[in-house]
């Protein structure tokens, strides 16, 4: 940022500022989970959030009060406060930070330095400007940002938005200005920002600070507006929409309203000023309550670690000596398929399952047989080059007569509110007592047909369509089959059935429903991941080129794609028709042992609902969990990923007895495979941004959920398709609603990786991107040495070992007692 010394304004450079610090949420369809606060993350973590409050006011730790009644309710252990404070601050009084942390009182009110300016309007000229701009301008941007809610179209979509603004101002008979002054200065003039802050501001010095005060007194719009400019292909009907072009329409609105109040000679704000404000990015002094709640933070996480780590440590991890299972289950990492495997593994102690991103290693763009949009189901960071499309597909698509162009007409929006308007009404009133699967619902397993074809291999790589490559070659199939298997550990001991199970949700009324899929296929499910990858995995001379690679994968050996709905616990099969006799015994077999699973997994998860009655059969609470996501009133269809605290990268011998409360994801690893780490690298370039933005959205969702989470849902209006706001005006929420987070324990995430500390060393430093959110904390990692089983804890560039403190670990041979009882989260035991 700018000095104290310098007055220069430099308009690229405070744009690319703001776009920095403002949300970088994309739009509803693309609703990926990343770190809030990324604009900090290059300074360690508690520093980052210490200056996160100071400068924008954030709330950046549970309250003090908070970490005391968990300390009272001996969810942050003593001995762990104690090691804490130890390690933390050797060289002061320990009684005395104890006492700190223990006793001491705190003026906990904030006082950021954003706002500070555009305060002294209300002061000086006695007017509220975001009252008198904010209305028009959220509504002018929203109208030519509309993805078809609007019934009547922006009037000039094809400009970019400031261009549009003047051509409309040119020839309309109306103005969007109430004075003659801004509308002049939009049509006559270069509106040059500067200029335009000179007539508000006069003072050079105050220009930065005002536009970062004006822009987060909206940040979810200004942050909206910032990600479409970089990011204009998530708008699926494109707009040329700049962070320029916003500040510049919302200055000439101020004038315009200052003008209108006191005509054209009133005084620039700066110059009325006396005593003007620090610069927003002073530096920030240090403080004891942070330091006292940095401590805080950290001895809850370390009291929940260590359990975690102590369980790992007295669990057997040889890995079985029996090589022949009745099938094998690849699921995504996602901590939501945790306890799906485990019931699998329970049912069936002959199958083995296993974890892996959900896109499992195919990046392309699928576009459905009835749709002329193509969408990416991948990592977001990852730019396709394929595309993969829907043919021939058997079944259409379900359309509601209400939700027609032809309701909005004069007559037949008449006609059609006189008679299915009141069918309508009874509709409704039913579905309070029986919900059911209507065409509003985001159903999963619409997301592709699975009778249809899908144009998988490519034998013409001439064959392109949007400068896309339509399919995969033989060999490109092989090297991600390879890849997939090899990063997993699965090379041998092939079972005759393998499934790849992607994972999706369905639910209604949900503005979030990209928030509820796979995180790993850009917010949307995993079935065509999962299809292609079977279909990869069964082609013959990928199988060939794989044998030259050292994989034999058995004749007999055939992998069936799946979808896993994980809000309504259901599970769909892709291409069954090609199972051989033999194998289509076992599939029928095997589909009991996941209907069972199923029933279980959704009893587990419904523990956690309110009005639930757990005593009840598995069956029947399934029957209920379904209902409950096609319910129209149902805000919590399910909770997703709270709760998420760990990931564990390695064998799963390394955990499949420990009952972790779907708490952790899961990546499959084996390092005698990956003795050097090419495949771990992969693996932790995507657990960092991925999981490690799960977690930390989550994380300060829950510990402000006004400023860096979105509040209740129940008031959320959708706006143009791309964000929600509460009522039918305001600001863009970015973040997560309540609903979301209101079970979540705020703690970082801890990576688990089944590997030796000098190899995991050595690949996280490979990638600076993926170091820094280690080497900065904002995830923590522990490497498990898998010859003698120490743990090693990564902290300021190296691995020193740690013993956990915890000692008697609970174990139990009734699990589904102690779920039908406690409705918080269970700390981690040995299931037996």
């Amino acid at each position: 940022m700018t000095t104290h010394e310098s007055v220069s304004f430099n308009e690229h450079h405070v744009l690319h500022e703001l776009k920095h610090y403002l949300p970088s949420q994309a739009p509803l369809k693309d609703f990926i989970h990343h770190n809030t606060l990324h604009a900090f993350q290059h300074k360690k973590f508690h520093e980052g959030l210490h200056e996160a409050t100071k400068i924008f006011g954030y709330k950046t730790y549970l309250q003090l009060a908070e970490y005391r009644a968990l300390y009272a309710e001996g969810k942050i252990s003593d001995e762990i406060i104690n090691r804490i404070i130890t390690d933390k601050k050797f060289n002061a009084s320990f009684s005395a930070w104890r006492n700190n942390l223990l006793q001491k009182n705190y003026n906990t009110n904030i006082h950021a330095h954003i706002g500070r300016l555009r305060a002294e309007w209300k002061k000086q000229f006695k007017i509220n400007l975001p009252k008198e701009t904010q209305p028009i301008l959220f509504r002018v941007l929203g109208s030519y940002l509309d993805q078809g809610v609007a019934i009547w179209n922006f009037p000039i979509h094809d400009k970019s938005f400031l261009a549009a603004l003047k051509e409309m101002e040119r020839n309309s008979f109306t103005s969007l200005f109430k004075t003659s002054r801004a509308k002049r200065l939009l049509l006559n003039t270069s509106c040059k920002m500067e200029s335009l802050l000179k007539i508000l501001i006069g003072d050079e010095f105050l220009y930065e600070h005002y536009l970062f005060d004006q822009q987060f007194e909206h940040p979810g719009w200004s942050g909206m507006v910032g990600f479409l400019e970089d990011n204009p292909q998530t708008l699926l009907d494109k707009r040329q929409v700049s962070l320029h072009d916003l500040l510049v329409f919302e200055l000439l609105l101020e004038i315009d309203a200052l003008d209108y109040k006191f005509g054209e000679n009133w005084s620039p704000l700066g110059l009325k000023i006396e005593n003007k404000p620090d610069h927003l990015f002073s530096i920030v002094n240090s403080s004891e309550l942070f330091e006292v709640l940095a401590l805080w933070q950290e001895a809850y996480e370390w009291s929940y670690y260590d359990k975690v780590l102590a369980s790992i440590k007295h669990i057997e991890t040889a890995p079985k000596t029996n090589n022949t299972h009745s099938f094998q289950g690849i699921f995504c990492i996602d901590d939501r398929e945790c306890s799906i495997r485990r019931y699998l593994e329970k049912n069936d102690p002959n199958c083995k399952t296993y974890g892996a991103p959900g896109f499992f290693n195919v990046e392309f763009y699928y576009q459905p047989e009835d749709s002329q949009f193509f969408t990416k189901v991948c990592p977001a960071p990852v730019t396709p080059k394929f595309l993969i499309k829907e043919e021939n597909k058997k079944t259409k698509r379900k359309k509601d007569a209400h939700f027609t162009k032809h309701t909005h007409g004069l007559i037949g929006g008449w006609l059609i509110s006189q008679t299915l308007g009141f069918w309508s009404a009874v509709k409704l009133f039913i579905s309070i007592f029986k919900p059911t699967i209507s065409p509003a619902t985001s159903y999963s397993f619409s997301h592709m047909d699975k009778h249809a074809t899908l144009t998988i291999e490519n034998k013409n790589i001439e064959h392109r369509e949007h400068d896309l490559q339509v399919g995969f070659t033989v060999e490109e199939m092989a090297n991600r089959v390879e890849g997939l298997l090899k990063s997993i550990g699965l090379v041998s001991n092939f079972a005759s059935l393998v499934y790849i199970v992607g994972h999706g949700a369905s639910s209604v009324n949900n503005t979030y429903y990209a928030g509820y899929d796979c995180g790993a296929c850009s917010g949307r499910p995993g079935s065509v991941n999962a299809r292609v990858s079977a279909f990869m995995a069964n082609h013959k001379a990928v199988r060939k080129i794989l044998a030259e690679r050292n994989i034999f994968i058995p004749d007999s050996t055939q992998f069936i794609g799946a979808l896993h709905d994980t809000t309504r616990d259901e599970i769909e099969y892709f291409d069954e028709e090609i199972l051989s006799v033999e194998n289509q015994l076992r599939h029928a077999q095997n589909q009991k042992t996941f209907s069972i699973a199923l029933n279980h997994n959704a009893k587990e998860r419904a523990r956690r609902f309110v009005m639930m009655d757990n005593r009840l059969s598995a069956e029947k609470i399934h029957e209920k969990v379904k209902l409950r996501s096609v319910s129209l009133f149902e805000p919590r269809p399910e909770y997703n990923h709270a709760t998420n605290s760990l990931c564990i990268v390695g064998r799963r011998e390394l955990n499949s007895h420990l009952f972790l409360d779907r708490r952790s994801f899961l990546n499959s690893f084996n390092y005698e495979i990956d003795p050097e780490g090419k495949y771990l690298l992969n693996i932790l370039n995507a657990i960092a941004p991925v999981c490690g933005g799960i977690n930390l959205e989550y994380y300060f969702s829950r510990v402000d959920n006004q400023k860096l989470g979105a509040g209740s849902k129940l008031p959320h209006n959708v706006l143009g398709l791309i964000g929600v706001a509460n009522g039918a005006d305001g600001d863009l929420r970015p973040g997560l609603p309540q609903q979301m987070i209101e079970i979540h324990d705020p703690m970082r995430l801890l990576v688990i990786v089944e590997h030796f500390p000098d190899v995991v060393l050595q690949v996280i430093q490979k990638n600076e991107a993926t170091y820094e959110w280690f080497k900065n904390e904002w995830i923590h990692l522990v490497a498990v040495n898998p010859k003698d089983k120490s743990f090693h804890v990564f902290n300021d560039g190296a691995f020193t070992v740690y013993e956990p403190a915890k000692q008697h670990i609970k174990a139990t041979q009734n699990l589904e007692t102690i779920i039908e009882l406690e409705h918080e989260n269970i700390e981690p035991m040995i299931v037996e």
